[in-house]
Formats: structure tokens, sequence, C-alpha cells
């Protein structure tokens, strides 16, 4: 009997993490642009810069003698594109996640199966908060890496050593700060994604607009009645913020170059930070709500 228990105890965790698990791969399957459009992007990225390595070789002796940043920028470019495209595809995932279930109508098929409301919309919040920054990192990291490959390539045929561009190129303290920055990210546009997803259990049309619209009026009457732009200060903090929360930026270069520029602690004590948090909290439990109660449109 004991060891009857203790092997049901045991497969439990693992039973009730199997319809998440499934019912990720399944948004995975049907929303593909969650990894197409940031392979798309790296792609074009590392052909633009394939082009440009024609002039690297004197780019970099130009480096070596002005210290210039120009030849480590396109690697730390390309992170910060990739981490702005994943805000804005996780954004438009967020606001059809629950939306797009009740317009085809595969919310009563969803529903017959034997997935929680709470399951299902955790899955669906697992890809903005989890799985899609995930796959950007990948991506963005082998992007760099391929990157550095074609230099090293273009370098060694015009007789320069690779280590000159190694030490121009902090690769791996890049990497560091790359998850280190999606992490920070997410876990501050939180609130953001949990709104998006209210909204997406919500609306029964148009869950974009219900999601942008109520902010907009609601700056330009704070505008127009009290000459004021405390909303909109807020909107572009929470926006914004996790660069100015997140780091410390050191010197006059616009990229976070060193992990010396990191500031966990900062940011960990950061009011903002918990107080978006405890409202992603709410928002999901209120989409769960929604969707328990909604029916198809």
């Amino acid at each position: 009997m004991s060891d009857f228990l203790r092997e049901t105890s045991a497969s439990a965790p693992l039973t009730n993490a199997r319809p998440i698990f499934w019912s990720i791969k399944r948004e995975l399957w049907e929303n593909r642009s969650l990894y197409l459009a940031p392979l798309a992007i790296a792609a074009i990225t590392l052909f633009v810069y394939g082009l440009s390595t024609f002039s690297l070789a004197p780019r970099l002796r130009e480096a070596e003698l002005a210290r210039s940043q120009s030849i480590v920028m396109p690697f730390s470019a390309i992170a910060a594109f990739l981490l702005i495209s994943s805000f804005l595809i996780a954004a438009y995932y967020c606001v059809d996640a629950l939306n797009g279930e009740r317009r085809d109508r595969s919310l009563l098929f969803w529903k017959s199966l034997p997935i929680s409301d709470r399951e299902a919309v955790l899955s669906k919040a697992a890809i903005p908060f989890v799985v899609q920054p995930a796959i950007v990192f990948l991506i963005a990291l082998l992007t760099q890496l391929n990157m550095f490959a074609v230099s090293i390539a273009v370098l060694a045929s015009h007789g320069i050593s690779p280590a000159r561009l190694t030490a121009r190129v902090p690769l791996a303290q890049m990497t560091v700060i790359m998850a280190y920055g999606l992490t920070a990210h997410v876990l501050w546009l939180a609130p953001i994604y949990g709104w998006l997803l209210m909204v997406s259990a919500w609306a029964r049309r148009a869950a974009l607009l219900w999601a942008v619209l109520p902010w907009l009026v609601a700056m330009a009457l704070e505008r127009i009645l009290f000459s004021t732009t405390f909303l909109g200060d807020f909107v572009k903090y929470r926006l914004t913020g996790a660069m100015s929360e997140a780091f410390v930026p050191m010197g006059n270069e616009d990229a976070i170059l060193r992990v010396s520029e990191l500031a966990p602690l900062k940011f960990l004590s950061s009011a903002g930070l918990w107080i978006g948090l405890v409202l992603a909290a709410v928002f999901l439990a209120a989409a769960v709500r929604l969707r328990r109660n909604r029916e198809p449109m």
C-alpha cells in the first residue's frame, strides 16, 4: 500500500503538468509566427551583415586605432532588434490567444477535453513568459555565432588574425547580458501580457482596439483637461523601464557590453517590478474566470 502511494504521489506532478505541456505544443503548432518571424528577421540580418563584411577588415584596423565600437555594434543590435520584435510578436499573440478560440468556435472542442480553464490560460501565458523568449534567445545566439564565423572567415581571407575580432567582441559576456536582459524584460512586461490576455478573454471582437484604445483616450483626456502627462509617462515607464531598472550603463557606449553594467539587485528591489507581477497575476486570474464564463461568438 505504501509503495502504491509513493508511486501515485510521484506520478501526480507529471500527470498534472502533461495537459499544460501538450497545450503549449498546440499553441506552437497553431502559431508558427512565434518562431518563423524571429527566424526571418535573423536570416535577413545575417544576409545584410554578410554583405557588410566586405568592409570589415578596414573597419577593424580603424577600430584598433580609434577604439571605435563599430565592430561590436552589429552583434548587440541583432539582440536588441530581436528583443523588440519578440515583444511585438508576444503582444499580438496575447491579444488573439483567447479571443481567437471563441471567434472560430474551437472553444467548444477545447472545453470538451480534460483541461481546466486555469491550465488553458497558463499554457497560453507560458508562451510570452517562457517559450517565446527562449526561442528568441536561441535564435539570437545562433545568429551571433554565425556572424562571428563569417567575420573570422573574412578576416582570414585578408590575412588578419581572428584574435583581433575576439578581443573586440566579448561574445561570452554578450550572451550573459542577452539572457539577463530578456529575463528582465519579460518580468517587467508581465502586466502588459496579463492585461492583453484578460482583454482577449473579455472582448467579443476587436480585442486589440479594446486593449489599446482606453489608454489612448485616457491619455488624451488627461492632456486636454489637466495639461499633464502622468498617464503617458506611466505607460512609457512600463514599456521601457526595464532598461533603467535592470542596467547601470557605464561610459558613452550605446550598447551594454560589460557584465558589470547589470544591476540585478536594483532590479529585484524595484517596487515597479513587484507591483507589475501582482497585477499580472490579477489579470491572469481574471482571464481564467472570463474564459470559464464566456461562450463562443
